[in-house]
């Protein structure tokens, strides 16, 4: 016969002192456990901020040497910044060899915008603040090129002048299957140049939205509605795309890809329109600035208005767009030294006066 320990009797005081104490036990236990948690988020964030700052932390007279790019990966963006001049690309026989002449001969090609008053912006209530409002412009004639500046021209100018390749190129080479797709990861430095190279210059954003949408103030280049069949954004192909897949969205004028694909470098400052009522700060250029030798060791700076910066206007929406912000009117900006996958420009150029 087994012997049992007899069973102690708690008292109902007892019983609720252990359970007082159970649950102040479970209440310390979750509190430790949310407090390491915290630091543990606290940490990857401060990691993360580091991983920033040094892309982006520098003495901004030099901003034209750095490249700024959102989600890159800081060690190939290291490798990149330390190249001032491309150490892998084509030969020049190579790149000669990308295209035949009578393709080379197309995506060259420019289109003549004609003289005369357009509109300018918007006076939709629902469109943002930097557009409004619609006003007219006079402008005189004008060359704009009929697409954006694909990867196959960008390359025939990096041997040209040996200028390093774009951040998402490998080895200095074009990625598969992107040689007729428009170039990105290139800064407003870069499409300046190219334009330069090239013996023409980079569109205002009025001659910009005038060839996108013709003198009747379209919304879009076909038109006031809007078609996702004609034009790549939106996610709805998850990359660019070829310059010439979209020919049912060109504009009035026949020029290629001015809604969506990627968003257009031109060489206008944001600043407001005459008249409009956003406001002022919007326009104001912020920079991460390092105040102290300390901070620049330590790759730290604050997020500031910059008084000798402006931000440059973009154009066109993107492929990462919603398709509202790919409309013909509408203003996006970034910082002349910012780069992405979504960013690309065209060149433009004077007409002779008759």
């Amino acid at each position: 016969m087994s012997s049992r320990a007899p069973r102690i009797q708690l008292t109902e005081q007892q019983r609720l002192i252990r359970k007082r104490y159970l649950v102040a036990t479970l209440i310390t236990c979750i509190a430790l456990a949310m407090v390491f948690g915290a630091i543990h988020v606290v940490q990857l964030g401060a990691n993360r901020m580091s991983d920033m700052r040094a892309k982006a932390s520098y003495d901004l007279k030099d901003e034209h040497k750095h490249i700024r790019a959102a989600g890159e990966d800081i060690t190939r963006h290291q490798v990149h910044e330390s190249q001032e001049k491309a150490e892998k690309t084509y030969l020049q026989a190579e790149v000669s060899a990308l295209l035949p002449p009578e393709q080379w001969a197309e995506y060259d090609s420019v289109v003549l915008i004609p003289q005369g008053e357009f509109v300018m912006g918007t006076d939709s209530k629902r469109a943002d603040v930097q557009n409004q409002p619609a006003h007219k412009v006079y402008l005189d004639d004008y060359y704009i090129d009929k697409y954006p500046i694909t990867n196959a021209q960008y390359a025939r100018f990096v041997v040209a002048t040996k200028r390093r390749p774009p951040l998402d190129w490998e080895n200095g080479k074009i990625p598969d299957n992107k040689l007729l797709h428009p170039v990105t990861m290139v800064s407003w430095f870069d499409a300046k140049a190219y334009c330069k190279h090239r013996g023409k210059r980079l569109p205002s954003e009025a001659e910009w939205e005038k060839a996108a949408r013709g003198a009747n103030a379209r919304r879009w280049p076909w038109g006031d509605v809007m078609d996702p069949a004609k034009l790549n954004t939106y996610y709805n192909v998850g990359s660019t795309t070829v310059v010439t897949r979209y020919n049912n969205g060109a504009s009035v004028y026949g020029v290629y890809d001015m809604a969506g694909n990627v968003s257009e470098w031109t060489a206008s400052d944001f600043v407001p329109y005459e008249g409009s009522k956003a406001p002022r700060n919007l326009f104001k250029a912020k920079a991460l600035v390092a105040n102290t030798p300390e901070d620049k060791a330590m790759n730290v700076g604050e997020l500031m208005e910059v008084e000798d910066r402006v931000y440059k206007v973009r154009r066109g929406g993107s492929w990462k767009s919603d398709p509202f912000s790919t409309s013909s009117y509408h203003r996006n900006y970034s910082m002349p030294h910012y780069a992405s996958d979504f960013f690309g420009f065209r060149c433009a150029k004077g007409a002779p006066t008759k």
